[in-house]
C-alpha cells in the first residue's frame, strides 16, 4: 500500500482557508508554508505558517494563480505536499498535474477527475451516463417562450460569474454576448450554456469523501440556499424541511457521481431542488468548500485531517460517524448590502467575537489588518453548532449581533436579521430569498437608537479630552451649570445621516447631555458609558480611532465620523459627477462612451471590477456626458472622478400648469 508521509504542506492560498488549513496542521504536526503576494505582506496566513514564499505582485493572475510559482515556491521550501484550499488553483487539472510531475504530494482529487467535472457541460453528459436527476439543457439558438426563464452559465467556472437570468426572449442575445465575456474575462474560456431557471430552488449540496480503497461516504446534506449574486452568505447542516426518501435520493446520487469519476478526497455535489421535492444536479466541486465547517460541526470530523490521510494513502472507516444537532455558518463579508453590495476596503480596527460554547470562527484576519481590494471581501465564516436548528441559528445571531467588528462597513446586521426573518425560521428557503426581502432587510431596524448611541459617544470623548480617561464618574441625575452647551456632530455609517449632540462639561464631575429628556446618566469613563434611557440601564462601549467612533451597545452597534462644525464648500463636487464607490480596476466602458455623447438616465456607462465583482456605473440623469476620466484597465481610488453627466433640462418633464 502507498505511504507518503506528509512532513511539509504547502498551502495554494491565503486568507481564511490557509488558516484554517494551518490550524490542522499543527493538530498533527506538519510543518506548513504561506506563499503569499505584495498585497498580502504580513497577512494573517503569513504570519501564521512557519515558513512563508514571496510571489511578486498583488494581482491573483500575477501570484495565487501562477502555479508554476507557487510549484517552485513549494520545492524552494522543502514542502513534500500541496494543498490548493479553495478557488484560485484548486479545481486546476494542469495545476494539479504539475504538483505531481515535480514528486510532491497532491491534497486532492486525481487530475482525471478534475477534468472530468471542470467542464459543466461534459459534467453533465457524464452525470446523466451514471444515473444522476439533470435538468434538460436548452439550446439558445432555438430557444422559445415556452423555455423562459433561462439560466445562462459559464461551462468553466463558478462564484456566479458569468451567470444571467433571463425572461425576456429579446434579452437573450444580449445576456449570451455580457455572460460569455464575463466568463472568458473571469476563466479564460468564453463558453456559456442554458438551462431551464427553477424559480424558487433551492441549492442543497452532498458532502463526499473517498479513498482509494473504493470507500466514499455521503456526509448529510447541506442547505446553501440564500445568497446574494449567486455567492452563498449563509448555509447550514443538515439541510433542513426534507423528507427521508429525497435524503436518500440525493446521498445516493453523490455517490453515484464519485464514483463515476473514481474520485478521491473531499468533494461536493451541487443540485437544485425544486419546489415540489424534485432533485437536479448542478455541479461537482472538486475541492473543499467555503462551508465545509458545518458539516465537521454535525459528524465531529476534521475535513482537511481526512484530506491529508487520503492523499497519504490512508483508507476512511468503512461508515462514517453518525451525525448530531445542527450546524448554521454564516458569511461575515466587508460590503454593504444596501448599496447594491459594493465591496468595502480600509483598516479593521477589530474583530472580536463572544467565546461561547458551540461556536466557532474561521477567519484571515485580526484587528490592525487592512483589507484591500485585490480579494474576495470575505472577512470571516462565524459557525454555530447546537442540537436543535433553533438552538444553534440563535446562538449564531445572537453571537454575531454581541461582535465587536469595527471598520469597513460589513454585511453583519443583514446576517443578524435574515437568521431571524420568520422565512428562515420556519425554513421556507430558497435562492430568491433576498431578491424578495433585500429592501425589508437592509430598511432602518426598528429599534435602533443612532442619536442615543452618538450622545454616548460624545460623552466618552468629552472625559477622555478632559481628564485623560479617569476612573468611572458616577452620579445619579442632571446637574444645574452655568456654562453653555458644547456641540458635536456626527455622521453615521453607511447611511450618512448627521446627527447634533448637545453637553455640558462642568468644572467637575462627569459630562452631562444638554435638553435630552428621559435620559438619565449613571456612569462615563472613555470607553463605556451607561445611560438610564426610560428607565432601563443601556450599556454603550465605546472606541475612538481618529475621527472615526465605534459605538456597541447589547443589540446593535454603530459607526460615526466626527465632523466638523461647519462644512467646507470646497468638498462639494460638481454636479452630475460620477465618483468610484469603492477602489478598484475599470474593465469596461459603454459602447461609444466618449465626452461629447448624449447619455440615458440609468444607462450603465462604466464597468467596475472590485474584490471578484463587478459594478455598473449609472447615468445619474439624461443629458450630456461633458467629461470621461475612465479607460479600461485604469486603477481608481473611492472617490475618483470617474465622468461627469450635464443633465439636459429638455428631458425633464415639465408640470403641466406651467408648460
Amino acid at each position: 500500500m502507498r505511504s507518503d508521509v506528509i512532513q511539509t504542506l504547502l498551502v495554494a492560498n491565503r486568507g481564511e482557508i490557509a488558516c484554517r488549513i494551518f490550524r490542522t496542521c499543527r493538530d498533527l504536526g506538519i510543518t506548513t508554508v504561506a506563499v503569499y503576494s505584495d498585497a498580502d505582506d504580513g497577512a494573517l496566513h503569513v504570519r501564521e505558517a512557519d515558513l512563508a514564499v514571496r510571489l511578486p505582485g498583488a494581482a491573483p493572475a500575477d501570484t495565487y494563480l501562477r502555479g508554476d510559482l507557487v510549484v517552485a515556491a513549494a520545492l524552494a521550501a522543502g514542502a513534500d505536499a500541496v494543498h490548493p484550499g479553495y478557488g484560485f488553483l484548486s479545481e486546476n487539472a494542469a495545476f494539479a498535474a504539475s504538483v505531481q510531475d515535480a514528486g510532491l504530494v497532491w491534497v486532492g482529487p486525481p487530475v482525471k477527475a478534475i477534468e472530468l467535472m471542470a467542464s459543466k457541460t461534459r459534467a453533465k453528459e457524464l452525470m446523466a451516463g451514471a444515473g444522476v436527476p439533470l435538468l434538460a439543457p436548452v439550446d439558445p439558438a432555438t430557444a422559445a417562450e415556452d423555455d423562459l426563464p433561462l439560466l445562462l452559465k459559464a461551462a468553466a467556472g463558478g462564484g456566479g460569474r458569468g451567470m444571467r437570468i433571463v425572461r425576456e426572449l429579446g434579452a437573450l442575445p444580449g445576456e449570451l454576448l455580457a455572460a460569455a465575456a464575463e466568463a472568458a474575462s473571469a476563466f479564460g474560456d468564453g463558453e456559456v450554456f442554458a438551462e431551464p431557471y427553477v424559480e424558487r430552488g433551492r441549492h442543497v449540496e452532498v458532502q463526499v469523501m473517498a479513498d482509494e480503497h473504493d470507500t466514499v461516504w455521503a456526509l448529510g446534506t447541506r442547505d446553501c440556499s440564500l445568497q446574494r449574486r449567486h455567492q452563498k452568505v449563509i448555509e447550514e447542516a443538515p439541510a433542513p424541511g426534507l423528507d427521508d426518501a429525497l435524503r436518500t435520493r440525493l446521498r445516493d446520487a453523490a455517490t453515484a457521481a464519485a464514483r463515476a469519476v473514481g474520485y478521491r478526497g473531499a468533494g461536493t455535489v451541487e443540485f437544485l431542488v425544486s419546489a415540489d421535492g424534485r432533485p437536479y444536479f448542478l455541479e461537482m466541486n472538486t475541492r473543499l468548500q467555503v462551508e465545509h465547517p458545518v458539516t465537521e460541526a454535525v459528524f465531529g470530523l476534521d475535513l482537511v485531517a481526512l484530506q491529508l490521510r487520503v492523499a497519504e494513502g490512508g483508507p476512511l472507516g468503512a461508515t462514517p460517524p453518525s451525525p448530531f444537532g445542527h450546524a448554521v455558518e454564516a458569511r461575515l463579508y466587508a460590503e454593504d448590502p444596501a448599496r447594491d453590495w459594493q465591496p468595502q476596503t480600509g483598516a479593521l480596527i477589530a474583530l472580536d467575537l463572544p467565546d461561547v460554547p458551540g461556536l466557532r470562527l474561521d477567519t484571515g484576519y485580526t484587528g490592525g489588518d487592512t483589507i484591500g481590494v485585490h480579494y474576495d471581501p470575505m472577512l470571516a465564516k462565524v459557525i454555530a453548532h447546537a442540537p436543535t436548528r433553533a438552538e444553534a441559528v440563535r446562538l449564531l445571531a445572537r453571537a454575531l449581533e454581541r461582535a465587536r467588528i469595527h471598520g469597513p462597513v460589513t454585511n453583519r446586521e443583514l446576517l443578524v436579521r435574515s437568521l431571524r426573518h420568520p422565512d428562515f425560521a420556519a425554513a421556507r428557503l430558497d435562492t430568491g430569498f433576498y431578491d424578495r426581502h433585500l429592501a425589508a432587510l437592509t430598511a432602518p431596524a426598528a429599534g435602533r437608537d443612532p442619536a442615543r448611541a452618538a450622545l454616548a459617544g460624545a460623552l466618552a470623548a468629552a472625559v477622555t479630552a478632559t481628564s485623560g480617561g479617569p476612573a468611572p464618574t458616577r452620579f445619579g441625575a442632571w446637574r444645574n451649570v452655568p456654562s453653555g452647551p458644547q456641540l458635536k456632530r456626527y455622521r453615521s455609517e453607511p447611511d450618512g445621516a448627521e446627527h447634533e449632540v448637545a453637553y455640558r462639561t462642568p468644572r467637575t464631575g462627569a459630562p452631562e447631555p444638554h435638553d435630552a429628556p428621559g435620559v438619565r446618566v449613571l456612569a462615563v469613563t472613555p470607553d463605556r458609558v451607561t445611560l438610564e434611557l426610560d428607565g432601563v440601564a443601556r450599556h454603550f462601549t465605546v472606541r475612538a480611532d481618529g475621527d472615526r467612533v465605534f459605538v456597541d451597545t447589547d443589540a446593535a452597534s454603530y459607526t460615526f465620523t466626527a465632523l466638523p462644525r461647519f462644512t467646507d464648500p470646497a468638498t462639494h463636487t460638481e454636479p452630475g459627477s460620477l465618483l468610484a464607490p469603492m477602489p478598484g480596476t475599470v474593465v469596461r466602458l459603454a459602447e461609444g462612451l466618449a465626452a461629447g455623447v448624449p447619455v440615458e438616465a440609468g444607462q450603465p456607462l462604466i464597468w467596475l471590477e472590485a474584490m471578484k465583482m463587478e459594478h455598473r456605473i449609472l447615468a445619474p440623469a439624461s443629458g450630456l456626458l461633458t467629461a470621461l476620466h475612465a479607460a479600461p484597465g485604469h486603477q481608481v481610488e473611492v472617490g475618483a472622478l470617474l465622468a461627469v453627466v450635464q443633465e439636459d433640462p429638455a428631458a425633464i418633464p415639465v408640470p403641466e400648469e406651467t408648460a
